[in-house]
């Protein structure tokens, strides 16, 4: 990669989600287009840099079957973050969440189970019923619980998601996407990774009934280590996996699918094309210093400029050399300057095609100077 160099200032654009070119032509040679999987709707995503390697009807709404606990569990995390929630809390099981039916845990009504235990019914055995009476737990309600689960949604900008139960039960309504299903997963991921852990044991039993996670590739692909499946008549075969190969983590969310093995090969099939043709590096920490530039009228002449969150970039594999940083620094910083404030943009650029664009901040404040010092800075911006 190419050294970072300051150049003329531009503006800037910032996505969650930047689709990769993937018609860059460079010394790597070109990349091929996805495969062509039998799923209605799927996304792939790098972990780190957020970069969309292939997509199709990402943003379609349809029906999340079972991925809707993806969002149940985040829920808890929350809580469980918040103090306002223990593992070792008790839950009594509610009539309701003993009669769910479909996938099961089978917890006994009035019984007392930890939230630990449940958890692990929700995540390993995609119990309905551990489901639901976590949910009733944590809010009193189903009803009140999925409030829980919209208002996170809205946060995390999941724009087509609408839940109306904990479960993914079908329900005219509920739906979301496969792009807003990456986001949740990178959420889960990214914020809670000690959690994470939990999605890929392959087994747990409970009331001596031992079952296995339904994710087929956590014995096919020693990589992947979650995430969560789902399947209604409605929905068809729905899977969300994650893998991760060196220090390189790709997200597929395939929906759709029609049946078990065919959503395995889907998720299979995607992250294979992800690994193979492209590659994630690290550029810049947030916090490191890129830049020490002059300030007019402040208590201090020079202000440092970076990053405020750590830039990963994904590229064809093999083109890492063909990289090019280069900084936009505004023209004129005058004080007085607040911590995180935009003045200029970082550019990464790869055979001239621009593939981010991130702001360049200010990593620390800088205080309006004295009349004297504002005065000076006056006269010299004049002669400037």
């Amino acid at each position: 990669m190419k050294l970072l160099k300051p150049s003329p200032n531009l503006s800037f654009i910032v996505a969650l989600f930047f689709t990769v070119a993937v018609s860059v032509a460079n010394a790597a040679g070109p990349i091929p287009a996805a495969p062509k999987v039998a799923a209605k709707n799927y996304i792939l995503v790098d972990a780190d840099s957020g970069h969309v390697l292939a997509e199709k009807e990402a943003d379609q709404q349809v029906e999340p079957a079972s991925i809707t606990k993806m969002m149940t569990a985040y829920v808890i995390y929350r809580e469980l973050e918040a103090d306002r929630l223990s593992m070792d809390d008790m839950v009594t099981i509610s009539e309701k969440a003993w009669r769910m039916g479909g996938s099961r845990m089978y917890v006994e009504v009035d019984s007392q189970v930890s939230v630990h235990d449940l958890m692990k019914g929700l995540i390993v055995q995609s119990g309905n019923d551990a489901t639901v009476a976590l949910a009733e737990h944590v809010a009193g309600s189903e009803r009140a619980f999925v409030d829980l689960m919209n208002q996170y949604a809205a946060t995390l900008g999941m724009n087509n998601t609408h839940y109306l139960n904990s479960t993914g039960w079908p329900e005219e309504g509920h739906l979301t996407s496969a792009r807003d299903i990456a986001t949740l997963a990178l959420a889960i991921i990214n914020e809670f990774p000690e959690h994470y852990a939990w999605y890929k044991e392959k087994l747990y039993t409970y009331n001596n009934i031992k079952q296995y996670n339904r994710n087929k590739l956590l014995w096919r692909d020693d990589s992947v280590d979650g995430i969560k499946t789902g399947h209604t008549e409605s929905a068809g075969y729905c899977l969300v996996a994650s893998a991760l190969r060196a220090d390189m983590r790709l997200i597929s969310v395939a929906l759709g699918a029609d049946s078990e093995k065919s959503r395995a090969s889907v998720s299979q099939s995607l992250l294979n094309y992800g690994f193979r043709f492209f590659e994630t590096h690290k550029l810049y920490s947030a916090g490191e210093i890129l830049n020490r530039s002059r300030v007019w009228k402040g208590e201090s002449d020079k202000v440092s400029l970076g990053l405020l969150q750590d830039l990963y970039i994904t590229i064809p594999r093999g083109s890492y050399n063909e990289l090019e940083a280069v900084m936009d620094v505004d023209a004129s910083i005058v004080a007085p300057l607040e911590k995180g404030s935009q003045h200029g943009a970082v550019r990464v650029n790869l055979a001239d095609e621009e593939m981010l664009n991130a702001p360049l901040v200010a990593l620390e404040p800088v205080a309006e100077g004295s009349i004297f010092q504002i005065a000076k800075d006056h006269i010299l911006q004049l002669f400037n």
